[in-house]
């Protein structure tokens, strides 16, 4: 794990019921943070996850809600239950989403080109994908910027994932997912709220990988995660925003900053020295 403490914060995971989001609510919860996990239906799935996390951090440590991101009273439900539970929230992690194994299974065996993709598949896809981080992060980022302290971490994939043959909507969805990042960060610019996005950096043993494609060889573990976010949800991130994090690329051997900045690639914003970095609120 990366050693750092975020005791005291308080972090939101939509889709915290399975996959990337069970790995990294259970990460931030054994980093110190108190979390609330989300899914839009699956309330077993939810309790195990916090069973989970219970384990890690104690009772009181985490809240589970069943709640759709594309229905906006749910989102300032989410809201409002996690202040009441905790007395704070720093955090929002936009994991939610939702594959193209529904345009799949609403049409099974047609090729998943885009003209022969299901209507309603793809606007659900859309909503979820587009739609339920935006609503998650207009909830939210009212209080972020009243304490003028905030994290917001959407969950993307790698470029070729947007651009797969026969991967539309999904692939879609994300790419829209990366100008949200980019445009939210340079909104958000100078307020203590910083907006990131954090991939696994390639197919991951999600629910995501379904059929024949989970026995495949080189699915990235979920919690790869698990590093990556910890530091985008700490203190020592505030120098980072409107930037794009591999998890893969992430070498829990070295300086977390260091780390990040391998995470980010080539065109990475320059960490901040030791003594920069005791100054950064």
């Amino acid at each position: 794990m990366s050693g750092i403490n975020i005791e005291g914060k308080v972090a939101i995971v939509t889709g915290g019921g399975r996959g990337l989001g069970r790995s990294m609510a259970v990460a931030l919860a054994g980093a110190g943070a108190r979390v609330t996990i989300t899914a839009a239906r699956e309330s077993r799935e939810l309790n195990e996850v916090a069973e989970e996390i219970t384990k890690v951090a104690g009772a009181g440590g985490v809240c589970a809600l069943v709640a759709d991101v594309t229905d906006e009273q749910a989102c300032w439900r989410v809201r409002d239950e996690t202040l009441k539970r905790f007395g704070g929230l720093h955090v929002l992690v936009n994991n939610a989403a939702r594959g193209h194994k529904f345009i799949h299974d609403a049409n099974p065996g047609v090729p998943m080109d885009f003209w022969n993709a299901d209507t309603n598949a793809w606007k659900l896809i859309i909503d979820t994908n587009v739609n339920g981080p935006f609503l998650m992060a207009k909830a939210l980022t009212p209080h972020l910027l009243a304490q003028k302290w905030g994290r917001i971490v959407n969950i993307g994939v790698t470029p070729s994932s947007m651009q797969k043959k026969r991967n539309s909507p999904y692939g879609v969805s994300k790419a829209a997912m990366e100008s949200e990042t980019i445009i939210w960060a340079q909104d958000l610019q100078g307020t203590g709220v910083t907006c990131n996005s954090l991939s696994p950096g390639g197919a991951t043993l999600t629910g995501m990988v379904y059929g024949k494609d989970r026995d495949k060889p080189g699915l990235n573990d979920p919690d790869i995660m698990g590093p990556p976010i910890v530091w985008l949800a700490s203190e020592r991130s505030s120098w980072c925003s409107g930037q794009r994090l591999v998890a893969k690329e992430w070498d829990s051997s070295i300086d977390p900053d260091e780390a990040a900045r391998k995470a980010m690639g080539p065109s990475a914003l320059t960490p901040p020295s030791a003594n920069e970095r005791a100054t950064i609120r």
